[in-house]
């Protein structure tokens, strides 16, 4: 038999090897074991499996390499489970075991992660006598590290009765690769001190845990540390974990210099780190180019590097360039369901507004992962479509998935978008019932609640929360601003500043509206004072929630101010001030901020030419309405809505020109609603033009609304006009409708009080 075993190693090809079987049988060797068990190691290594049993099923008595042979060619081949029950077959046929056996079984139950056969596999080792067998002992450091059970590993490592470097690697990385990074480094430490001889793996490993931890200082000495002991330095796993390494540190020139050290002949897995870096680090463009880069070198690209650059063309919003890769994949056949590249596909289309692409991606995945139906739902949330939200949570629900943290949070943000307080309790509850509360969803749900108007459910989950961070206060201080309690978000401001608590932009801007809110100047002095000795950087959207505030205190100099210091102006900042102008009846200065604004470029929209409208309505300057109205449009493409035309309506009436705001509502495009014809009533009110009012009646009676103001106006005219009649019937019509007439109120400050 001797002469055919070398034979086996030019068996490339399955016609190869099936011409050796052939001779074998030939020659009345297939009934020899050693042949047969090279052949079923042969076909398994072919993916040949069920070949492999035919040929161990026609020997009545296999020994125990031919048992060990064919346990291994499962686990070559992924049945991990098949490989378990082989074991156990075996166990019922063979008294004698021999060590070659165990590594096998124990490497099936750890990818299966099943302790307890592993724990039974041990147990079964030490019986029959093979604890002390080296690479059984690594075997079952990696089965109780994989399977996080510490305790059982560090025993193992123990009672190891030699320690070299496969050992101490794989008892380093089994802390790390479970989380305990910490405990990991220490045995690191350990092994250096009792000398030792490190190789890449061990490296690897520990580069990988400075990554997850952010230590910087102890990473950069583990480089210099394999840089001078030359530790496989050019070696492919090392240098891209070194690279990841300094991508999660945010020192990207490190990570360059690592890996174009000994030119740009690098592996796939180096090209791909370095591109992970740049993504991690929110330089996508330059991600991109890296992948170009490495296609112009020809280097083969794998489903990690494919689901990277997704990630970029997402983060830009490139569909062109998302859709190509897409296309990529679909022309070489690579299967979407590895190393996320289908979720980062769904999240790419979702990103680019495209949720009809996401859903399609979606719909044709055979085993939809968690992440998947995450991303989705959070897609139709930003979207702003609620209800496609919470139908994909509901049948996620269906088929049997239990939501994470990311799913549960973004169905609340859904329910808080459409004010659905109804279906946000239930999932509150679903969420009690599977222990999922954490920060993130507690943020949620004050949030949610907060946007439904259950003010005292979210100050619940507030006080019931067990980690409370900024975002924490930031969400219930803006919860108390959104529902009319500005001075309780004060409150909870003054809280954090007492008990010198972390804040930010956001704590800030919620402090500063709650000010403007209640009309409290020196509150918010006091807050603006505050914002500068916390060394805030500048930030847009402080500054016009400053000016803002010190416009809508009365102190339209201090407003101006703050404008005229911003280092940068939105859209909204100039609306800003030029609704604190309009709302003081500055109209000059509202003017020439307007055309200031024109001359540098930016362009108006429907909110700036409200308050420009306005502020011409409020000081009579019926021509410039009219002007700004009409330009609207005609210049700058702003097609007028309702409240433009209560605008000029309001701004014809105030001026006398009564049948003209008439023919403007006969003219408009839309039916007039209470906001517009409240205005031609009231001009009708200051010219005591109940001849006018009369002639317009029918139209507005003909109005369906539902606006307690213009009906209480409308009744005051007709009042003020000695017309009961007809104030008789107004009042009906608000009885009929349940409306009620709001009584007036007015708020000062006095030595912080209102």
């Amino acid at each position: 038999m001797a002469p055919y075993m070398p034979l086996f190693r030019y068996c490339t090809t399955f016609k190869s090897l099936t011409a050796l079987h052939a001779h074998l049988i030939v020659r009345g060797l297939q009934k020899d074991t050693l042949p047969s068990t090279k052949l079923i190691e042969a076909y398994s290594q072919m993916g040949r499996v069920q070949t492999s049993r035919l040929i161990f099923n026609s020997f009545t008595n296999p020994d125990s390499f031919m048992w060990g042979v064919l346990i291994k060619s499962q686990v070559w081949n992924g049945l991990f489970r098949e490989a378990i029950f082989v074991y156990q077959e075996m166990l019922q046929s063979l008294r004698a075991l021999n060590e070659f056996i165990f590594p096998s079984v124990l490497r099936a139950c750890s990818a299966i992660n099943d302790l307890r056969q592993g724990q039974k596999v041990h147990a079964r080792i030490v019986k029959s006598g093979f604890e002390s067998d080296s690479i059984v002992e690594t075997s079952l450091l990696s089965l109780y590290g994989e399977t996080g059970c510490l305790h059982s590993a560090r025993k193992v490592f123990d009672e190891l009765s030699k320690r070299d470097v496969v050992s101490w690697s794989s008892f380093v990385s089994n802390y790390v690769r479970n989380g305990q990074v910490s405990e990991g480094l220490e045995i690191f430490r350990k092994m250096v001190m009792e000398g030792v001889d490190i190789d890449s793996v061990t490296m690897l490993i520990v580069a990988e845990a400075c990554g997850e931890l952010g230590l910087s200082r102890i990473g950069r000495s583990s480089h210099g540390f394999v840089v001078r002991r030359n530790i496989g330095y050019n070696h492919g796993a090392l240098k891209s974990s070194l690279v990841a390494m300094y991508g999660k540190f945010g020192d990207l020139c490190s990570a360059e210099n690592v890996f174009y050290n000994g030119g740009v002949c690098q592996g796939v897995a180096s090209w791909t780190a370095l591109i992970s870096s740049y993504n991690q680090n929110g330089y996508h463009l330059e991600a991109l180019g890296t992948f170009c880069e490495m296609v112009e070198h020809e280097v083969e690209i794998n489903s990690v590097t494919l689901m990277n650059v997704v990630c970029s063309c997402a983060r830009l919003g490139w569909l062109r360039g998302g859709k190509s890769i897409h296309g990529y994949t679909l022309r070489n056949n690579i299967n979407l369901d590895r190393d996320f590249l289908r979720p980062s596909l769904i999240d790419l289309y979702a990103n680019c507004g495209q949720l009809g692409y996401s859903r399609w991606v979606f719909d044709n995945t055979i085993d939809k992962h968690v992440v998947s139906w995450n991303i989705l739902i959070s897609g139709y949330v930003r979207a702003g479509q609620a209800d496609e939200a919470l139908s994909l949570f509901s049948e996620m629900l269906n088929q049997g998935m239990l939501p994470d943290s990311f799913a549960s949070a973004s169905a609340l943000s859904a329910c808080g978008l459409i004010g659905l307080s109804g279906t946000g309790s239930q999932i509150h509850s679903l969420i009690t019932k599977i222990s999922l509360s954490n920060e993130f969803i507690d943020n949620a749900l004050i949030d949610m609640y907060s946007k439904c108007g259950f003010i005292n459910s979210a100050v619940q989950v507030f006080h019931g929360a067990e980690k409370i961070s900024v975002v924490t206060w930031n969400s219930m201080m803006c919860g108390f601003t959104q529902n009319g309690y500005s001075k309780e978000a004060l409150i909870l401001f003054d809280e954090m500043y007492t008990k010198n608590l972390d804040m930010d932009e956001v704590t800030f801007l919620s402090a500063i509206q709650a000010c403007s809110n209640l009309g409290f100047i020196d509150k918010g002095k006091w807050v603006h004072h505050k914002v500068i000795t916390f060394g805030m950087k500048k930030d847009m959207y402080i500054d016009t929630a400053l000016a803002n505030m010190y416009a809508r205190c009365g102190d339209l100099k201090m407003a101006r101010a703050v404008f005229d210091r911003m280092a940068e102006r939105s859209i909204v900042s100039w609306g800003s001030m030029l609704g604190s102008y309009a709302m003081h009846g500055h109209v000059d200065e509202c003017i020439s901020l307007f055309n200031t604004m024109v001359e540098l470029g930016i362009k108006p929209n429907d909110v700036t030419f409200m308050n420009i409208l306005s502020a011409c309505s409020h000081a009579g300057y019926v021509e410039k309405g009219k002007f700004y109205f009409n330009s609207m449009a005609g210049d700058f493409g702003v097609t007028p809505n309702l409240e433009h035309y209560a605008c000029l309506v309001d701004l014809l009436s105030r001026a006398g020109d009564l049948s003209g705001a008439y023919e403007v509502i006969s003219l408009m495009p839309f039916p007039a609603d209470a906001s517009v014809w409240g205005a031609l009533v009231n001009g009708c009110r200051i010219y005591n033009r109940m001849d006018f009012l009369d002639g317009i009646s029918k139209d507005i009676l003909k109005m369906d609304a539902d606006d307690n103001g213009f009906y209480t106006l409308l009744s005051n005219v007709y009042a003020e006009g000695g017309k009961w009649g007809e104030v008789k019937e107004v009042k009906s019509r608000m009885r009929s409708r349940h409306l009620k007439k709001t009584p007036g109120y007015s708020m000062i400050e006095i030595e912080s009080n209102l």
